[in-house]
Protein backbone atom coordinates (compact mmCIF):
# COMPACT_ATOMS: atom_id res chain seq x y z
CA UNK A 1 0.00 0.00 0.00
CA UNK A 2 1.61 3.24 -1.08
CA UNK A 3 2.21 5.91 1.58
CA UNK A 4 0.91 3.64 4.33
CA UNK A 5 4.12 2.19 5.81
CA UNK A 6 3.82 4.19 9.04
CA UNK A 7 0.05 3.81 9.30
CA UNK A 8 -1.46 1.05 11.41
CA UNK A 9 -4.40 -0.54 9.65
CA UNK A 10 -6.97 -2.88 11.15
CA UNK A 11 -9.21 -5.08 9.05
CA UNK A 12 -12.39 -6.05 10.89
CA UNK A 13 -14.27 -9.09 9.61
CA UNK A 14 -17.71 -9.86 11.11
CA UNK A 15 -18.32 -13.59 10.77
CA UNK A 16 -21.51 -15.59 10.92
CA UNK A 17 -21.52 -19.08 9.40
CA UNK A 18 -18.84 -18.26 6.82
CA UNK A 19 -16.75 -21.42 7.12
CA UNK A 20 -16.84 -21.89 3.33
CA UNK A 21 -15.25 -18.52 2.59
CA UNK A 22 -13.37 -17.19 5.62
CA UNK A 23 -10.01 -18.86 4.95
CA UNK A 24 -9.91 -17.51 1.40
CA UNK A 25 -10.85 -14.03 2.68
CA UNK A 26 -8.06 -14.11 5.28
CA UNK A 27 -5.48 -15.48 2.84
CA UNK A 28 -6.32 -12.70 0.38
CA UNK A 29 -5.49 -9.87 2.79
CA UNK A 30 -2.37 -7.74 2.10
CA UNK A 31 0.68 -8.67 4.17
CA UNK A 32 1.17 -5.15 5.56
CA UNK A 33 -2.11 -5.10 7.50
CA UNK A 34 -1.24 -4.41 11.15
CA UNK A 35 -4.22 -6.15 12.77
CA UNK A 36 -6.89 -8.55 11.59
CA UNK A 37 -9.86 -8.52 13.95
CA UNK A 38 -12.29 -11.36 13.30
CA UNK A 39 -15.57 -11.34 15.21
CA UNK A 40 -17.40 -14.65 15.42
CA UNK A 41 -21.03 -13.67 15.91
CA UNK A 42 -22.19 -16.93 17.50
CA UNK A 43 -21.77 -19.02 14.34
CA UNK A 44 -23.34 -22.49 14.35
CA UNK A 45 -20.90 -24.00 11.84
CA UNK A 46 -17.12 -24.47 12.08
CA UNK A 47 -16.29 -20.76 11.68
CA UNK A 48 -14.94 -20.32 15.22
CA UNK A 49 -12.60 -23.32 15.06
CA UNK A 50 -11.19 -22.08 11.74
CA UNK A 51 -10.60 -18.61 13.17
CA UNK A 52 -8.91 -19.95 16.29
CA UNK A 53 -6.63 -22.15 14.20
CA UNK A 54 -5.58 -19.22 12.01
CA UNK A 55 -5.03 -16.97 15.04
CA UNK A 56 -2.83 -19.54 16.76
CA UNK A 57 -0.28 -19.22 13.94
CA UNK A 58 -0.27 -15.44 13.56
CA UNK A 59 0.02 -12.78 16.27
CA UNK A 60 -1.64 -10.09 14.17
CA UNK A 61 -4.96 -11.99 14.34
CA UNK A 62 -7.41 -11.21 17.13
CA UNK A 63 -10.48 -13.41 17.54
CA UNK A 64 -13.50 -11.96 19.35
CA UNK A 65 -16.31 -14.39 20.12
CA UNK A 66 -19.94 -13.45 20.80
CA UNK A 67 -21.81 -15.94 22.95
CA UNK A 68 -25.05 -14.46 21.58
CA UNK A 69 -25.72 -13.39 18.00
CA UNK A 70 -25.72 -9.57 17.79
CA UNK A 71 -25.91 -9.00 14.06
CA UNK A 72 -23.38 -7.36 11.76
CA UNK A 73 -23.65 -4.06 13.62
CA UNK A 74 -23.00 -5.68 16.98
CA UNK A 75 -19.98 -7.52 15.54
CA UNK A 76 -18.61 -4.33 14.02
CA UNK A 77 -19.07 -2.36 17.24
CA UNK A 78 -16.95 -4.98 19.04
CA UNK A 79 -14.41 -4.87 16.21
CA UNK A 80 -14.24 -1.07 16.16
CA UNK A 81 -13.70 -0.91 19.91
CA UNK A 82 -10.87 -3.44 19.61
CA UNK A 83 -9.29 -1.45 16.77
CA UNK A 84 -9.33 1.70 18.90
CA UNK A 85 -7.88 -0.26 21.80
CA UNK A 86 -5.02 -1.51 19.58
CA UNK A 87 -4.18 2.05 18.53
CA UNK A 88 -4.80 1.58 14.81
CA UNK A 89 -5.04 4.61 12.51
CA UNK A 90 -7.55 3.18 10.03
CA UNK A 91 -10.26 0.53 10.41
CA UNK A 92 -11.48 -1.40 7.38
CA UNK A 93 -14.69 -3.44 7.32
CA UNK A 94 -14.72 -6.56 5.17
CA UNK A 95 -17.38 -9.26 5.18
CA UNK A 96 -16.36 -12.86 5.69
CA UNK A 97 -18.42 -14.27 2.81
CA UNK A 98 -15.98 -13.55 -0.01
CA UNK A 99 -17.98 -10.77 -1.68
CA UNK A 100 -15.25 -8.16 -1.16
CA UNK A 101 -11.97 -8.20 -3.05
CA UNK A 102 -9.02 -7.32 -0.77
CA UNK A 103 -7.19 -6.00 -3.84
CA UNK A 104 -9.38 -2.89 -3.48
CA UNK A 105 -8.00 -2.04 -0.03
CA UNK A 106 -5.19 0.27 -1.27
CA UNK A 107 -7.56 2.52 -3.22
CA UNK A 108 -10.11 2.36 -0.39
CA UNK A 109 -7.66 3.83 2.13
CA UNK A 110 -5.81 6.24 -0.18
CA UNK A 111 -8.28 9.15 0.26
CA UNK A 112 -7.92 8.72 4.05
CA UNK A 113 -4.13 8.76 3.87
CA UNK A 114 -4.17 11.85 1.64
CA UNK A 115 -6.54 13.66 4.00
CA UNK A 116 -9.26 13.98 1.37
CA UNK A 117 -11.85 11.96 3.30
CA UNK A 118 -12.67 10.63 6.76
CA UNK A 119 -14.69 7.62 5.60
CA UNK A 120 -14.63 5.71 2.33
CA UNK A 121 -16.94 3.06 0.97
CA UNK A 122 -17.22 0.87 -2.08
CA UNK A 123 -19.49 1.73 -4.99
CA UNK A 124 -20.47 -1.20 -7.22
CA UNK A 125 -22.55 0.90 -9.61
CA UNK A 126 -19.79 2.75 -11.46
CA UNK A 127 -18.94 -0.20 -13.69
CA UNK A 128 -21.94 -1.27 -15.77
CA UNK A 129 -20.25 -4.48 -16.91
CA UNK A 130 -19.40 -5.49 -13.35
CA UNK A 131 -22.92 -5.13 -11.95
CA UNK A 132 -24.31 -7.58 -14.51
CA UNK A 133 -23.16 -10.29 -12.10
CA UNK A 134 -25.26 -8.75 -9.31
CA UNK A 135 -28.65 -10.47 -8.83
CA UNK A 136 -31.40 -8.36 -10.46
CA UNK A 137 -33.54 -8.17 -7.31
CA UNK A 138 -30.61 -6.94 -5.27
CA UNK A 139 -29.62 -4.50 -8.01
CA UNK A 140 -33.06 -2.88 -8.13
CA UNK A 141 -33.37 -2.88 -4.36
CA UNK A 142 -30.01 -1.15 -3.98
CA UNK A 143 -30.98 1.53 -6.51
CA UNK A 144 -34.16 2.38 -4.61
CA UNK A 145 -32.53 2.20 -1.20
CA UNK A 146 -29.64 4.37 -2.38
CA UNK A 147 -31.92 7.32 -3.05
CA UNK A 148 -33.82 6.95 0.22
CA UNK A 149 -30.63 6.62 2.27
CA UNK A 150 -29.08 9.65 0.54
CA UNK A 151 -32.12 11.71 1.56
CA UNK A 152 -32.23 10.33 5.11
CA UNK A 153 -28.50 10.65 5.80
CA UNK A 154 -27.79 13.93 4.00
CA UNK A 155 -24.90 12.45 1.99
CA UNK A 156 -26.27 13.21 -1.46
CA UNK A 157 -22.80 12.77 -3.01
CA UNK A 158 -22.59 9.01 -2.41
CA UNK A 159 -24.12 6.05 -4.17
CA UNK A 160 -24.55 2.42 -3.18
CA UNK A 161 -24.73 3.43 0.53
CA UNK A 162 -25.58 -0.15 1.58
CA UNK A 163 -22.15 -1.31 0.41
CA UNK A 164 -20.40 -2.74 3.48
CA UNK A 165 -16.80 -2.49 2.21
CA UNK A 166 -15.69 0.59 4.14
CA UNK A 167 -12.69 2.28 5.74
CA UNK A 168 -12.64 4.97 8.42
CA UNK A 169 -10.02 7.04 10.19
CA UNK A 170 -9.88 6.00 13.81
CA UNK A 171 -9.77 9.64 14.91
CA UNK A 172 -13.19 10.00 13.27
CA UNK A 173 -14.33 6.68 14.69
CA UNK A 174 -13.39 7.84 18.20
CA UNK A 175 -15.82 10.77 17.88
CA UNK A 176 -18.80 8.46 17.35
CA UNK A 177 -20.95 6.98 20.08
CA UNK A 178 -20.63 3.41 18.84
CA UNK A 179 -23.34 2.14 21.15
CA UNK A 180 -25.89 4.28 19.25
CA UNK A 181 -25.29 2.38 16.02
CA UNK A 182 -27.87 -0.14 14.90
CA UNK A 183 -26.70 -3.66 15.67
CA UNK A 184 -28.28 -5.48 12.75
CA UNK A 185 -29.26 -4.88 9.12
CA UNK A 186 -29.57 -1.09 9.51
CA UNK A 187 -25.95 -0.77 10.67
CA UNK A 188 -24.43 0.74 7.49
CA UNK A 189 -27.15 3.38 7.27
CA UNK A 190 -26.96 4.30 10.96
CA UNK A 191 -23.17 4.59 10.62
CA UNK A 192 -23.49 7.06 7.75
CA UNK A 193 -26.20 8.98 9.61
CA UNK A 194 -23.99 9.39 12.70
CA UNK A 195 -21.00 10.43 10.59
CA UNK A 196 -23.10 13.31 9.23
CA UNK A 197 -23.23 14.93 12.65
CA UNK A 198 -19.45 14.65 12.95
CA UNK A 199 -19.18 16.52 9.63
CA UNK A 200 -17.19 13.58 8.27
CA UNK A 201 -16.31 13.66 4.58
CA UNK A 202 -17.30 10.48 2.72
CA UNK A 203 -15.83 9.33 -0.60
CA UNK A 204 -17.13 6.64 -2.94
CA UNK A 205 -14.51 4.24 -4.29
CA UNK A 206 -15.56 2.46 -7.50
CA UNK A 207 -15.14 -1.30 -7.42
CA UNK A 208 -16.58 -4.35 -9.10
CA UNK A 209 -19.46 -6.32 -7.66
CA UNK A 210 -18.55 -9.90 -6.85
CA UNK A 211 -21.15 -12.58 -6.11
CA UNK A 212 -20.85 -16.33 -5.84
CA UNK A 213 -22.87 -18.72 -3.64
CA UNK A 214 -23.27 -16.43 -0.62
CA UNK A 215 -26.71 -15.55 0.72
CA UNK A 216 -27.62 -11.98 1.58
CA UNK A 217 -28.71 -11.36 5.17
CA UNK A 218 -30.96 -8.52 4.05
CA UNK A 219 -34.35 -9.96 3.14
CA UNK A 220 -36.96 -8.38 0.89
CA UNK A 221 -39.38 -8.20 3.84
CA UNK A 222 -36.96 -6.13 5.89
CA UNK A 223 -36.27 -3.88 2.93
CA UNK A 224 -39.93 -3.21 2.12
CA UNK A 225 -41.46 -3.03 5.59
CA UNK A 226 -38.74 -2.26 8.13
CA UNK A 227 -36.41 0.11 6.30
CA UNK A 228 -38.92 2.89 5.39
CA UNK A 229 -39.97 3.80 8.98
CA UNK A 230 -36.35 3.72 10.13
CA UNK A 231 -35.29 5.90 7.21
CA UNK A 232 -38.12 8.33 7.96
CA UNK A 233 -37.02 8.65 11.59
CA UNK A 234 -33.40 9.11 10.47
CA UNK A 235 -34.49 11.85 8.04
CA UNK A 236 -36.65 13.70 10.59
CA UNK A 237 -33.91 13.52 13.22
CA UNK A 238 -31.35 14.89 10.77
CA UNK A 239 -33.55 17.79 9.69
CA UNK A 240 -34.45 18.70 13.27
CA UNK A 241 -30.87 18.60 14.54
CA UNK A 242 -29.12 20.02 11.48
CA UNK A 243 -31.48 22.86 10.67
CA UNK A 244 -33.06 23.82 13.98
CA UNK A 245 -30.82 22.73 16.85
CA UNK A 246 -27.19 22.70 15.69
CA UNK A 247 -27.67 25.47 13.14
CA UNK A 248 -30.20 27.88 11.65
CA UNK A 249 -29.64 28.94 8.05
CA UNK A 250 -31.37 29.65 4.77
CA UNK A 251 -32.42 26.00 4.55
CA UNK A 252 -34.22 26.39 7.87
CA UNK A 253 -36.13 29.39 6.50
CA UNK A 254 -37.11 27.49 3.36
CA UNK A 255 -38.59 24.75 5.55
CA UNK A 256 -40.31 27.10 8.01
CA UNK A 257 -42.02 29.01 5.22
CA UNK A 258 -42.44 26.33 2.55
CA UNK A 259 -44.12 23.63 4.65
CA UNK A 260 -46.96 25.76 6.15
CA UNK A 261 -47.62 27.61 2.89
CA UNK A 262 -47.75 24.37 0.89
CA UNK A 263 -49.97 22.58 3.43
CA UNK A 264 -52.27 25.57 3.86
CA UNK A 265 -52.72 25.80 0.09
CA UNK A 266 -53.70 22.12 -0.12
CA UNK A 267 -56.03 22.19 2.89
CA UNK A 268 -57.65 25.50 1.93
CA UNK A 269 -58.12 24.36 -1.67
CA UNK A 270 -59.61 21.01 -0.62
CA UNK A 271 -62.07 22.63 1.81
CA UNK A 272 -63.24 25.16 -0.78
CA UNK A 273 -63.47 22.54 -3.51
CA UNK A 274 -65.65 20.33 -1.30
CA UNK A 275 -67.76 23.32 -0.20
CA UNK A 276 -68.61 24.46 -3.72
CA UNK A 277 -69.03 20.89 -4.96
CA UNK A 278 -71.77 20.34 -2.39
CA UNK A 279 -73.46 23.54 -3.52
CA UNK A 280 -73.27 22.31 -7.10
CA UNK A 281 -71.73 25.54 -8.40
CA UNK A 282 -68.33 26.48 -9.74
CA UNK A 283 -65.84 28.02 -7.35
CA UNK A 284 -65.05 31.71 -7.84
CA UNK A 285 -61.84 32.49 -9.72
CA UNK A 286 -60.16 33.92 -6.63
CA UNK A 287 -60.95 30.81 -4.62
CA UNK A 288 -59.21 28.70 -7.27
CA UNK A 289 -56.24 31.01 -7.80
CA UNK A 290 -55.32 31.60 -4.13
CA UNK A 291 -54.73 27.95 -3.11
CA UNK A 292 -53.03 27.28 -6.45
CA UNK A 293 -50.57 30.10 -5.86
CA UNK A 294 -49.97 28.98 -2.27
CA UNK A 295 -49.26 25.42 -3.40
CA UNK A 296 -46.89 26.59 -6.15
CA UNK A 297 -45.09 29.02 -3.82
CA UNK A 298 -44.78 26.47 -1.04
CA UNK A 299 -43.53 23.82 -3.46
CA UNK A 300 -40.92 26.20 -4.89
CA UNK A 301 -39.68 27.02 -1.38
CA UNK A 302 -39.41 23.32 -0.57
CA UNK A 303 -37.53 22.70 -3.82
CA UNK A 304 -35.13 25.48 -2.89
CA UNK A 305 -34.68 23.85 0.51
CA UNK A 306 -33.97 20.52 -1.18
CA UNK A 307 -31.43 22.13 -3.51
CA UNK A 308 -29.71 23.72 -0.50
CA UNK A 309 -29.63 20.38 1.35
CA UNK A 310 -28.25 18.52 -1.68
CA UNK A 311 -25.32 20.94 -1.84
CA UNK A 312 -24.81 21.14 1.92
CA UNK A 313 -23.35 17.67 2.55
CA UNK A 314 -20.05 17.57 4.53
CA UNK A 315 -17.02 18.36 2.35
CA UNK A 316 -13.47 19.54 2.79
CA UNK A 317 -13.13 23.32 2.94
Amino acid sequence: MSNSKDIKISVIIPCYNVSKHIEAVINGLPQDISHVIVVNDCSTDSTLSILEQVASNNSKFHVLNHSKNQGVGGAMISGYKKSLELGADISIKMDGDGQMDAANIPKLIQPLIEGKADFTKGNRFRDLNAIKSMPIVRRMGNLGLSFLIKAASGYWNIFDPTNGFTAIKNETLAELNLDKLHKRYYFETSMIAELYFSNAVIFDVPMKARYADEVSGLSTTKTLFEFPPKLLMTFLRRILLKYFLYDFNIGSLYLLTGIPIFLYGIIFGFIKFEYYAKLGIGAPTGTVVIPSLLIILGFQLLLSGLAFDVNNYPKKQ
